[in-house]
Protein backbone atom coordinates (compact mmCIF):
# COMPACT_ATOMS: atom_id res chain seq x y z
CA UNK A 1 0.00 0.00 0.00
CA UNK A 2 2.94 2.33 0.82
CA UNK A 3 4.63 2.04 -2.86
CA UNK A 4 0.92 2.02 -4.84
CA UNK A 5 0.29 5.73 -2.77
CA UNK A 6 4.09 6.40 -3.68
CA UNK A 7 3.36 7.70 -7.65
CA UNK A 8 0.55 10.13 -6.87
CA UNK A 9 2.62 11.82 -3.93
CA UNK A 10 5.44 12.22 -6.25
CA UNK A 11 3.04 13.79 -8.78
CA UNK A 12 1.37 16.02 -6.34
CA UNK A 13 4.54 16.77 -5.17
CA UNK A 14 6.32 18.28 -8.78
CA UNK A 15 2.42 20.08 -9.81
CA UNK A 16 2.88 21.71 -6.81
CA UNK A 17 6.31 22.76 -7.32
CA UNK A 18 5.13 24.16 -10.18
CA UNK A 19 2.99 25.99 -9.07
CA UNK A 20 4.45 27.32 -6.62
CA UNK A 21 6.98 28.56 -8.95
CA UNK A 22 3.88 30.78 -11.25
CA UNK A 23 2.99 31.90 -7.64
CA UNK A 24 6.30 32.87 -7.18
CA UNK A 25 6.36 34.73 -10.27
CA UNK A 26 2.45 36.24 -9.72
CA UNK A 27 4.28 37.73 -6.62
CA UNK A 28 7.12 39.41 -8.05
CA UNK A 29 4.89 40.92 -10.93
CA UNK A 30 2.48 42.84 -8.52
CA UNK A 31 5.05 43.59 -5.86
CA UNK A 32 7.62 45.35 -8.61
CA UNK A 33 8.55 48.84 -7.79
CA UNK A 34 5.84 51.37 -9.25
CA UNK A 35 7.26 53.19 -11.77
CA UNK A 36 10.20 50.68 -12.80
CA UNK A 37 10.23 50.23 -16.06
CA UNK A 38 10.68 46.54 -17.57
CA UNK A 39 13.78 45.72 -18.50
CA UNK A 40 16.16 47.91 -17.02
CA UNK A 41 18.24 45.08 -15.90
CA UNK A 42 19.58 42.03 -17.75
CA UNK A 43 17.54 40.10 -14.80
CA UNK A 44 14.43 41.68 -15.70
CA UNK A 45 14.87 41.57 -19.01
CA UNK A 46 14.54 37.76 -19.04
CA UNK A 47 11.80 37.71 -16.38
CA UNK A 48 9.49 39.98 -18.01
CA UNK A 49 10.47 38.08 -22.07
CA UNK A 50 9.84 34.59 -20.18
CA UNK A 51 6.42 35.39 -18.39
CA UNK A 52 4.93 37.43 -21.63
CA UNK A 53 3.26 36.59 -24.47
CA UNK A 54 1.38 38.23 -27.67
CA UNK A 55 -0.23 41.90 -27.06
CA UNK A 56 2.08 42.02 -23.61
CA UNK A 57 5.35 41.67 -24.70
CA UNK A 58 4.90 45.59 -25.18
CA UNK A 59 5.48 45.79 -21.65
CA UNK A 60 8.94 44.16 -22.06
CA UNK A 61 10.25 48.03 -23.41
CA UNK A 62 13.11 47.71 -26.14
CA UNK A 63 14.33 43.71 -25.54
CA UNK A 64 18.00 42.94 -26.91
CA UNK A 65 18.21 40.95 -29.76
CA UNK A 66 19.56 38.11 -28.89
CA UNK A 67 15.69 37.95 -26.64
CA UNK A 68 13.95 38.38 -29.69
CA UNK A 69 15.50 35.39 -31.47
CA UNK A 70 14.01 32.86 -28.24
CA UNK A 71 10.58 33.78 -29.70
CA UNK A 72 7.70 32.05 -31.62
CA UNK A 73 4.54 32.85 -33.69
CA UNK A 74 1.75 33.20 -30.76
CA UNK A 75 -0.35 31.04 -33.37
CA UNK A 76 2.05 28.51 -32.57
CA UNK A 77 -0.18 27.53 -29.40
CA UNK A 78 -2.76 25.48 -31.89
CA UNK A 79 0.48 23.08 -31.66
CA UNK A 80 -0.28 22.65 -27.94
CA UNK A 81 -3.80 21.45 -28.81
CA UNK A 82 -2.87 18.48 -31.70
CA UNK A 83 -0.12 17.33 -29.45
CA UNK A 84 -3.01 16.79 -26.14
CA UNK A 85 -5.74 15.59 -29.09
CA UNK A 86 -3.30 12.94 -30.18
CA UNK A 87 -1.45 11.82 -26.64
CA UNK A 88 -4.50 12.12 -24.49
CA UNK A 89 -6.77 10.55 -27.07
CA UNK A 90 -3.47 7.55 -27.23
CA UNK A 91 -4.30 7.30 -23.40
CA UNK A 92 -7.75 7.32 -23.56
CA UNK A 93 -7.82 4.41 -25.99
CA UNK A 94 -5.59 2.67 -23.66
CA UNK A 95 -7.67 3.52 -21.05
CA UNK A 96 -10.55 2.26 -22.31
CA UNK A 97 -9.68 -1.07 -23.72
CA UNK A 98 -7.94 -1.83 -19.97
CA UNK A 99 -11.08 -0.97 -18.48
CA UNK A 100 -13.56 -2.75 -20.96
CA UNK A 101 -11.68 -5.53 -22.04
CA UNK A 102 -9.85 -5.90 -18.17
CA UNK A 103 -6.49 -6.13 -19.65
CA UNK A 104 -3.09 -4.24 -18.84
CA UNK A 105 -1.90 -0.87 -19.99
CA UNK A 106 0.55 -0.92 -22.57
CA UNK A 107 4.21 -1.93 -21.92
CA UNK A 108 5.60 1.41 -22.14
CA UNK A 109 3.13 2.74 -19.44
CA UNK A 110 3.59 -0.16 -16.92
CA UNK A 111 7.20 1.00 -17.28
CA UNK A 112 6.44 4.71 -15.88
CA UNK A 113 4.02 2.87 -13.31
CA UNK A 114 6.93 0.63 -11.86
CA UNK A 115 9.51 3.34 -12.28
CA UNK A 116 7.47 5.75 -9.78
CA UNK A 117 6.52 3.03 -7.59
CA UNK A 118 2.94 2.33 -8.31
CA UNK A 119 1.57 -1.64 -7.51
CA UNK A 120 0.74 -3.72 -10.82
CA UNK A 121 -2.59 -4.20 -8.80
CA UNK A 122 -4.96 -3.33 -5.90
CA UNK A 123 -8.28 -3.10 -4.86
CA UNK A 124 -11.02 -1.69 -7.02
CA UNK A 125 -11.61 1.72 -4.58
CA UNK A 126 -15.40 2.62 -5.52
CA UNK A 127 -15.55 4.96 -8.68
CA UNK A 128 -11.99 6.04 -8.54
CA UNK A 129 -11.50 4.02 -12.03
CA UNK A 130 -14.64 5.22 -13.40
CA UNK A 131 -13.86 8.99 -12.39
CA UNK A 132 -10.28 8.98 -14.32
CA UNK A 133 -11.68 7.37 -17.25
CA UNK A 134 -14.60 10.25 -17.27
CA UNK A 135 -11.61 13.30 -16.57
CA UNK A 136 -9.47 11.89 -19.22
CA UNK A 137 -12.75 12.11 -21.59
CA UNK A 138 -12.73 15.84 -20.32
CA UNK A 139 -9.56 16.56 -21.00
CA UNK A 140 -9.48 14.80 -24.58
CA UNK A 141 -12.71 16.96 -25.26
CA UNK A 142 -11.04 19.69 -24.11
CA UNK A 143 -8.20 19.69 -26.04
CA UNK A 144 -10.70 19.37 -29.39
CA UNK A 145 -12.69 22.07 -28.51
CA UNK A 146 -9.93 23.95 -28.37
CA UNK A 147 -7.94 22.64 -31.23
CA UNK A 148 -11.09 23.50 -33.59
CA UNK A 149 -10.93 27.09 -31.92
CA UNK A 150 -6.97 27.86 -33.00
CA UNK A 151 -8.33 26.34 -36.34
CA UNK A 152 -11.47 28.03 -37.31
CA UNK A 153 -12.57 30.81 -34.80
CA UNK A 154 -9.79 32.49 -33.07
CA UNK A 155 -7.88 35.05 -35.19
CA UNK A 156 -3.75 35.36 -34.15
CA UNK A 157 -1.78 38.94 -34.66
CA UNK A 158 1.72 38.71 -35.11
CA UNK A 159 2.24 38.51 -31.37
CA UNK A 160 4.99 36.00 -30.38
CA UNK A 161 5.55 33.81 -27.17
CA UNK A 162 8.98 32.51 -26.04
CA UNK A 163 10.53 29.43 -27.07
CA UNK A 164 10.57 28.23 -23.45
CA UNK A 165 6.71 29.05 -23.17
CA UNK A 166 6.40 26.97 -26.17
CA UNK A 167 8.30 23.81 -24.70
CA UNK A 168 6.17 24.04 -21.68
CA UNK A 169 2.94 24.12 -22.72
CA UNK A 170 3.73 20.64 -25.29
CA UNK A 171 4.94 19.43 -22.14
CA UNK A 172 2.16 20.27 -19.99
CA UNK A 173 -0.27 18.70 -22.21
CA UNK A 174 1.66 15.25 -22.00
CA UNK A 175 2.18 15.53 -18.52
CA UNK A 176 -1.34 16.37 -17.65
CA UNK A 177 -2.77 13.24 -19.12
CA UNK A 178 -0.69 11.09 -17.80
CA UNK A 179 -1.07 12.31 -14.61
CA UNK A 180 -5.01 10.90 -15.28
CA UNK A 181 -3.59 7.84 -15.94
CA UNK A 182 -1.06 7.58 -13.34
CA UNK A 183 -4.46 7.63 -10.79
CA UNK A 184 -5.07 3.94 -11.32
CA UNK A 185 -2.85 0.65 -10.94
CA UNK A 186 -1.08 -0.28 -13.95
CA UNK A 187 -3.38 -4.12 -14.28
CA UNK A 188 -6.78 -1.76 -13.61
CA UNK A 189 -9.30 -4.64 -13.61
CA UNK A 190 -7.45 -7.44 -12.38
CA UNK A 191 -9.63 -9.58 -14.58
CA UNK A 192 -12.81 -8.22 -13.29
CA UNK A 193 -15.73 -6.10 -14.69
CA UNK A 194 -16.00 -2.68 -14.85
CA UNK A 195 -18.50 -1.41 -12.26
CA UNK A 196 -20.30 1.99 -13.47
CA UNK A 197 -22.01 3.60 -10.37
CA UNK A 198 -22.68 7.27 -11.76
CA UNK A 199 -22.66 9.31 -8.59
CA UNK A 200 -23.82 13.18 -7.96
CA UNK A 201 -20.34 14.29 -8.21
CA UNK A 202 -19.67 12.93 -11.65
CA UNK A 203 -23.39 14.87 -12.33
CA UNK A 204 -21.98 18.34 -10.63
CA UNK A 205 -18.66 17.88 -12.47
CA UNK A 206 -19.98 17.12 -16.06
CA UNK A 207 -22.42 20.29 -15.88
CA UNK A 208 -19.83 22.97 -14.19
CA UNK A 209 -17.58 21.61 -17.79
CA UNK A 210 -20.04 22.13 -19.90
CA UNK A 211 -21.42 25.26 -18.50
CA UNK A 212 -17.43 26.59 -18.39
CA UNK A 213 -16.81 25.27 -21.89
CA UNK A 214 -19.78 27.25 -23.02
CA UNK A 215 -18.84 29.96 -21.81
CA UNK A 216 -15.27 30.23 -22.82
CA UNK A 217 -15.97 29.67 -26.44
CA UNK A 218 -18.51 32.55 -26.50
CA UNK A 219 -15.50 34.49 -24.79
CA UNK A 220 -13.42 33.08 -27.52
CA UNK A 221 -15.35 34.07 -30.54
CA UNK A 222 -16.25 37.50 -28.84
CA UNK A 223 -12.58 38.08 -28.94
CA UNK A 224 -12.65 36.68 -32.79
CA UNK A 225 -15.37 39.24 -33.69
CA UNK A 226 -13.18 42.01 -32.96
CA UNK A 227 -10.99 41.57 -35.88
CA UNK A 228 -14.03 39.90 -38.31
CA UNK A 229 -16.80 41.51 -40.41
CA UNK A 230 -19.96 39.97 -40.33
CA UNK A 231 -19.43 37.80 -42.92
CA UNK A 232 -16.28 36.54 -40.99
CA UNK A 233 -13.78 38.46 -42.90
CA UNK A 234 -10.59 39.12 -40.89
CA UNK A 235 -10.35 42.92 -41.23
CA UNK A 236 -7.83 43.83 -38.88
CA UNK A 237 -4.98 42.48 -36.08
CA UNK A 238 -5.77 44.98 -34.05
CA UNK A 239 -6.58 44.87 -30.19
CA UNK A 240 -9.99 46.15 -29.18
CA UNK A 241 -11.67 46.12 -25.52
CA UNK A 242 -14.25 43.17 -26.13
CA UNK A 243 -17.47 43.29 -24.46
CA UNK A 244 -20.35 41.05 -24.05
CA UNK A 245 -20.94 37.63 -21.96
CA UNK A 246 -18.35 36.77 -19.00
CA UNK A 247 -16.30 40.13 -20.44
CA UNK A 248 -18.58 42.62 -18.45
CA UNK A 249 -17.01 41.32 -15.00
CA UNK A 250 -13.54 40.30 -16.38
CA UNK A 251 -11.01 41.07 -18.78
CA UNK A 252 -10.14 37.81 -19.00
CA UNK A 253 -13.34 35.63 -18.88
CA UNK A 254 -11.57 32.78 -21.26
CA UNK A 255 -8.77 32.81 -18.30
CA UNK A 256 -10.96 32.33 -15.66
CA UNK A 257 -13.01 29.51 -17.56
CA UNK A 258 -10.23 26.99 -18.11
CA UNK A 259 -9.39 27.70 -14.26
CA UNK A 260 -13.17 26.66 -13.86
CA UNK A 261 -13.21 23.61 -16.18
CA UNK A 262 -10.16 22.11 -14.43
CA UNK A 263 -12.33 22.77 -10.73
CA UNK A 264 -15.04 20.36 -12.91
CA UNK A 265 -12.43 17.71 -12.87
CA UNK A 266 -11.20 17.70 -9.60
CA UNK A 267 -15.13 17.78 -8.42
CA UNK A 268 -15.61 14.66 -10.99
CA UNK A 269 -12.74 13.13 -9.33
CA UNK A 270 -15.15 13.22 -6.48
CA UNK A 271 -13.05 16.28 -4.34
CA UNK A 272 -10.53 13.73 -2.88
CA UNK A 273 -7.99 13.37 -5.39
CA UNK A 274 -4.86 15.80 -3.89
CA UNK A 275 -2.84 15.08 -7.21
CA UNK A 276 -5.57 16.62 -9.37
CA UNK A 277 -6.04 19.85 -7.12
CA UNK A 278 -2.15 20.37 -7.54
CA UNK A 279 -3.05 20.53 -11.04
CA UNK A 280 -5.32 23.15 -10.26
CA UNK A 281 -3.04 25.25 -8.07
CA UNK A 282 -1.24 25.10 -11.06
CA UNK A 283 -3.57 26.45 -13.47
CA UNK A 284 -4.60 29.11 -11.18
CA UNK A 285 -1.26 30.71 -10.85
CA UNK A 286 -0.55 30.29 -14.44
CA UNK A 287 -3.88 31.46 -15.89
CA UNK A 288 -3.94 34.52 -13.01
CA UNK A 289 -0.38 36.07 -13.77
CA UNK A 290 -1.16 35.89 -17.66
CA UNK A 291 -4.72 37.96 -16.88
CA UNK A 292 -2.36 40.45 -14.85
CA UNK A 293 -0.62 41.04 -17.78
CA UNK A 294 -3.63 41.55 -19.99
CA UNK A 295 -5.50 43.69 -17.82
CA UNK A 296 -2.72 46.32 -17.48
CA UNK A 297 -2.06 46.08 -20.83
CA UNK A 298 -6.08 46.77 -21.49
CA UNK A 299 -5.97 49.54 -18.84
CA UNK A 300 -2.30 51.28 -19.99
CA UNK A 301 -3.95 51.30 -23.51
CA UNK A 302 -7.56 52.20 -23.88
CA UNK A 303 -8.43 55.43 -21.72
CA UNK A 304 -12.32 54.58 -21.84
CA UNK A 305 -11.48 51.31 -20.12
CA UNK A 306 -14.30 50.12 -17.88
CA UNK A 307 -13.00 50.20 -14.36
CA UNK A 308 -14.83 48.18 -12.72
CA UNK A 309 -13.46 44.69 -14.41
CA UNK A 310 -11.82 42.58 -12.76
CA UNK A 311 -8.40 40.41 -13.82
CA UNK A 312 -9.35 37.87 -13.67
CA UNK A 313 -12.22 36.32 -10.90
CA UNK A 314 -15.57 38.51 -10.79
CA UNK A 315 -15.56 40.53 -8.12
CA UNK A 316 -12.50 39.41 -6.36
CA UNK A 317 -9.02 39.96 -8.64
Amino acid sequence: RGRAGRMPALLAAGWALLAAAFLAALLLLLLREPGRQPGGASAADLFQDLIRYGKTKGGCGQRPAWLRLLQVPKRWFTHFYVVSVLWNGFLLICLSRAEFLRGPLPSCIQQVHYTLGREPQSEDAGNEHFSALLVLLLLWLHSCRRLAECLWTSVFSKGVIHIVQYCFGLAYYIAVGSTVLCQVPTNIRNGKELSVRISWYHIAGVVMYLWASLHQHKCLVILANLRKTKSGQVVSLSHSVPFGDWFERVSCPHYFAELLIYVSMAITFGFRNVTWWCVVMCVLFNQALAAILCHEFYQKNFSSYPKHRKAFIPFVF
